[in-house]
């Protein structure tokens, strides 16, 4: 069986990771960007998930040119503010990324998955979800994600369609660094209070990804891993 995976946000950090683990696999792969990476062998596709119709629009010219089997809902942002700055914009503008581009392209790859009765359907969440300080908007859109991805499990299990939730801790991207100061005394505190003594790398997400992205992780589905160092267990402030 030929494999074609589309990654939103695939042309860099996590996302660019995933795709090269998966072109070695031999599999075909589609980023997913308002900006083209320079990773070869990867078709870039330039959308603004932001913009609904430009998301609805991308979602049927892929579906029309591939059989997508994998997708991976991997773009994020975070809006970063205190309770007292957050907005209901903030809200709209995570939901329609985090939440409403996913729907709208799963929708448009589903009859192929379903045809061929085989899909992974996967999201990047956040060990945020779990509550965070200064994460009114991205902790909730995140947190919709796992409640999402349980339902379309329960809905698409019966087509041998898998829904799984990757939720990474503090990981060393640009997203991370957008928040906390590179190699500052920051970024070296939380990493001595994870209880593994680290801070993530995207190779620690894309082993995750690719666990349950295999063809063979056929009977894990609605399941959320948490790839965090163990910050999820107990009361560890990120």
């Amino acid at each position: 069986m030929d494999y074609t995976a589309v990654i939103t946000g695939g042309n860099k950090g996590i996302g660019a990771d995933l795709a090269q683990a998966m072109l070695q696999r031999g599999w075909r792969v589609v980023s997913l960007a308002r900006h083209k990476g320079e990773a070869e062998g990867v078709e870039h596709v330039i959308c603004d998930l932001l913009d609904p119709d430009a998301v609805a629009g991308t979602a049927a010219e892929l579906a029309a040119r591939h059989q997508v089997t994998h997708f991976v809902h991997n773009a994020g942002i975070i809006l970063p503010n205190l309770i007292e700055d957050a907005t209901p914009q903030d809200m709209q503008v995570l939901t329609q990324l985090h939440l409403g581009a996913a729907l709208t392209l799963t929708q448009a790859f589903l009859p192929a998955m379903k045809a061929q009765r085989f899909g992974r359907v996967l999201f990047n969440a956040s060990r945020a979800a779990l509550g965070a300080r200064t994460r009114t908007a991205y902790s909730a859109s995140k947190a919709g994600m796992i409640g999402m991805a349980r339902t379309w499990a329960l809905e698409l299990a019966e087509h041998g369609i898998t829904v799984n939730v990757v939720a990474p801790g503090p990981i060393l991207t640009d997203n991370f660094w957008g928040i906390v100061p590179k190699d500052s005394p920051q970024q070296q505190d939380l990493a001595q209070r994870i209880p593994v003594g680290r801070l993530g790398t995207v190779a620690d997400v894309t082993r995750a990804f690719m666990f349950l992205a295999d063809p063979e992780a056929g009977f894990i589905t609605g399941q959320t891993l948490f790839v965090c160092g163990g910050a999820s267990i107990g009361t560890v402030p990120i």
